[in-house]
């Protein structure tokens, strides 16, 4: 449903609040909570202080009423969907997060000690044979 309402969208850049609400089909003060809890949807504010939505805001809402009434999502369950998905910023909070940087830590240890393997057997390690081939 998300995607086809947003190739509905009227052909321009920015829309105010009033407009997204009536595309999205909520109030406007759901809108504004939204905001609040997805770091995703962050509108600019206008010379006159109106929240001004682009079109990834509202491709952004749409998916958001999409996960929370269609598919009876909560909150904290679109946020991790829309996460997954590439939407959503991770959380520094976040498990996952942690357990991304255990693994990376991991994987860099590892590559470590495999450059210092090469370089005992007297083989260029792949860093040092890409530095040799662009001097």
């Amino acid at each position: 449903m998300g995607e086809a309402l947003s190739q509905r969208l009227p052909d321009k850049l920015f829309f105010r609040i009033g407009e997204v609400a009536g595309i999205v089909g909520v109030e406007p003060h759901v809108l504004r909570y939204w905001e609040t809890e997805f770091r995703s949807v962050r509108p600019e504010k206008s010379r006159t202080g109106q929240r001004v939505y682009s079109r990834r805001d509202v491709d952004t809402l749409l998916k958001v009423r999409e996960l929370l009434y269609g598919h009876g999502y909560t909150i904290v369950g679109a946020k991790r969907r829309l996460r997954t998905d590439g939407i959503e910023p991770l959380d520094e909070s976040d498990p996952s997060l942690s357990e991304i940087r255990m693994l990376r830590t991991g994987l860099l240890d590892v590559r470590e000690e495999l450059v210092r393997a090469l370089d005992a057997l007297g083989t260029s390690s792949p860093a040092t044979s890409r530095r040799d081939a662009d001097a």
